[in-house]
């Protein structure tokens, strides 16, 4: 350790560096020079103080920041090691998801871009499940400088997710109430579907009944189902909720309401089949929005968040750490499918 303590001692001489940005400063040149690689035990924080003579606390907030770049890791009793050589990392983030539909891989590629190539991003996906969000959250734990989260709507997440400090980690799609000191921007749904629906009650009145695909045993934002029930009870439509899209069952006079996009390509190819055109005899009304239902024959109508707008908030939250408390309302997006 020589070699590192004597290049934190010449760094003293810089007087525009701070007493922990020397000691980042003198880490990351020994890392670039190989004097340090990826497995070597770091000083113990006592060996710092002895040989370099800053305060405790100093040496801790740079240990913590290589941890918070992902370049050092720290391990119960045996101290700090070396985990990565990627030196130009300013901060290791870990993006844990639903799923990586489209509308998931958009926020993503505006996250990644807004960002930039400096920020290392690892993704994690939990399919709505909860054992693997479980052993997700345990495995991450302690490894990144923030962590950007869609949680599941699950009472036992709350637990897991409040070991993490308030300060690095971000909420984001479905909400879940951690106190004030915990940042989200998510989505709101029940009151978003009831009353998107309420604005085009003239246009659901040109079909005979509306049908929603909703399944209890998916990842479906419950808030959805209740907006849609609430609307239907109000105007005294007849709403009809089914499980799944039955092949071959398409009606004229029917407007369907897909949150599953399975289900909706599905249909298009029966509206096919049976030469029933999309925005005359059949209505399509689609949740969370995506290029391809601009598209697809003439458009498919959407209720949805703007997810590049959230992935641009949550990139400057990583950036910035300003607490943000934050619901993005759903938007009606009018094609040519109603």
């Amino acid at each position: 350790m020589e070699l590192l303590f004597n290049k934190i001692i010449s760094l003293k001489q810089i007087s525009t560096l701070s007493k922990h940005e020397q000691l980042v400063q003198g880490i990351i040149e020994c890392i670039e020079n190989e004097s340090l690689v990826v497995g070597d035990q770091l000083p113990s924080i006592n060996q710092m103080v002895e040989n370099i003579g800053f305060a405790r606390k100093t040496i801790v907030k740079a240990y913590e920041e290589l941890k918070d770049r992902g370049l050092v890791e720290s391990k119960k009793i045996k101290g700090y090691f070396i985990l990565s050589n990627k030196t130009d990392v300013v901060l290791k983030v870990a993006l844990l998801l639903y799923s990586f539909h489209r509308f998931q891989e958009e926020f993503y590629n505006s996250f990644r871009k807004e960002l930039g190539e400096r920020y290392q991003i690892d993704i994690y996906v939990h399919h709505n499940n909860l054992d693997a969000f479980e052993n997700i959250i345990s495995n991450i734990h302690g490894k990144y400088g923030a962590y950007v989260v869609a949680p599941i709507e699950n009472p036992l997440v709350r637990p897991l997710l409040e070991t993490i400090e308030p300060s690095r980690l971000l909420i984001i799609d479905r909400y879940l109430d951690l106190g004030v000191h915990y940042s989200y921007i998510a989505q709101e749904f029940e009151h978003s579907t009831h009353d998107r629906l309420t604005e085009i009650l003239e246009i659901v009145k040109k079909y005979n009944k509306i049908v929603l695909y909703f399944r209890n045993d998916a990842d479906y934002p419950i808030g959805v189902l209740k907006g849609f029930e609430r609307f239907v009870a109000e105007n005294g439509l007849i709403g009809e909720i089914e499980k799944n899209y039955r092949p071959d069952s398409v009606q004229a006079g029917v407007l369907y309401f897909f949150i599953d996009d399975t289900d909706l390509w599905e249909l298009f190819r029966d509206c096919r089949k049976l030469n029933l055109v999309i925005g005359q005899d059949v209505g399509l009304l689609s949740h969370n929005d995506h290029i391809i239902k601009e598209i697809i024959a003439g458009g498919i109508a959407t209720i949805s968040t703007n997810f590049n707008e959230m992935a641009i908030k949550a990139a400057d939250y990583v950036k910035h750490g300003i607490l943000i408390h934050e619901i993005i309302p759903a938007d009606f997006i009018q094609r040519n499918s109603l």
